[in-house]
C-alpha cells in the first residue's frame, strides 16, 4: 500500500483514507495504487464485509493532481480507472464519507460508490471545463444515472458547485450529518450492513447496479438466476432458525 493511502480494518469494516491533505487529497498515480490496491483487498477477504472511503484533513478529494498531469503523470490504472476506482467498483459494497470538498475526479470517486455520507459543509461539483477538459471518469455517463438528467447537464456544462442540501434534494447523496462527523455516520451505516448475511448483501448490490441496464422483459429471469442461491445458501437457513430462536445469526457466506 502506498503512503497516499491508508488502510485499517476493524470489526468486518475497511477504511480507506485519501492521504495528501497537503494537496487535498488531488489524485496522482500512487494514490491511484493505493486505492485499487485497497479495493482488491476487500472482494478477497472473506473477513472484511465493506468498505468506507474517505479524504484526510477535512477534504474528501480535489479531483486529478493538475501538476503531476501536466508532468505527464495520470491517476489512472489500467482495467480499474481514475483513481484505481471509477471503472471496476468492488462488488462490496463501498461507502463515500464526504467532508469539505468532492470535486471533479474526486465526485468521480465518490458516485462510484454505493451510498454517500456528507457533512453539512461539503461542496460538490464537476468544474473539468472551467480548466478546458471534461468529466470522462464518470461524471458524464455515471451521475445522470444517479440523479436527473437536466441536473447532471447544469453541473456538468457550467462546472458549478452545489452544497449538502442541494446535492441531498437532487438525490445524490443517503445522509447530511454535521461536519466533522462524517466517517463516524458512515461506521455506523457501514455496522448495520455488517449485521446483515454477506452473500445476501453482495448478491443485492449486484441486482441492484445490474438491472438498470436489463429490458422489462428479462429483467425477472436475469434476477432469479442471481437470487436462487441465496435462497438454498445455509446463511438462509441460518437466518430464519436465528430469527426463530431470538438470537444473532452467525453468518458464514455460504
Amino acid at each position: 500500500m502506498s503512503d497516499e493511502v491508508m488502510v485499517d480494518v476493524a470489526d468486518g469494516i475497511m477504511t480507506v483514507t485519501l492521504n495528501r491533505p497537503e494537496a487535498k487529497n488531488a489524485a496522482n498515480k500512487a494514490l491511484a495504487e493505493g486505492v485499487a490496491a485497497a479495493m482488491d483487498q476487500l472482494d478477497g477477504s472473506d473477513d472484511i464485509r465493506v468498505a468506507i472511503i474517505t479524504g484526510a484533513g477535512g477534504t474528501f478529494c480535489s479531483g486529478m493532481d493538475l501538476k503531476a498531469f501536466v508532468s505527464g503523470e495520470t491517476p489512472h490504472i489500467e482495467g480499474k480507472g481514475f483513481g484505481g476506482l471509477t471503472e471496476s467498483p468492488p462488488k462490496k459494497p463501498l461507502i463515500a464519507a464526504v467532508e469539505g470538498y468532492a470535486l471533479a475526479g474526486g465526485l468521480e470517486l465518490m458516485i462510484s460508490c454505493d451510498l454517500i455520507v456528507a457533512a453539512d459543509n461539503a461542496k460538490f461539483g464537476i468544474p473539468e471545463v472551467k480548466r478546458g477538459l471534461a468529466a470522462a471518469a464518470g461524471g458524464l455517463v455515471r451521475l445522470p444515472r444517479q440523479v436527473p438528467p437536466r441536473l447532471a447537464m447544469e453541473l456538468a456544462l457550467t462546472g458549478d458547485f452545489i452544497d449538502a442540501t442541494r446535492a441531498a434534494e437532487m438525490g445524490l447523496i443517503n445522509r447530511v450529518v454535521p461536519a466533522g462527523t462524517a466517517l463516524d455516520a458512515a461506521k455506523e451505516l457501514a455496522a448495520t450492513i455488517c449485521a446483515n448475511g454477506p452473500l445476501a448483501v453482495k448478491i443485492s448490490k449486484q441486482v441492484v447496479a445490474e438491472s438498470a441496464d436489463w429490458s422489462s422483459e428479462d429483467m425477472w429471469e436475469k434476477q432469479q438466476a442471481l437470487v436462487m442461491p441465496i435462497f438454498t445458501s445455509h446463511d438462509a437457513i441460518e437466518g430464519a432458525t436465528a430469527f426463530a430462536e431470538k438470537r444473532a445469526p452467525n453468518w458464514t457466506g455460504k
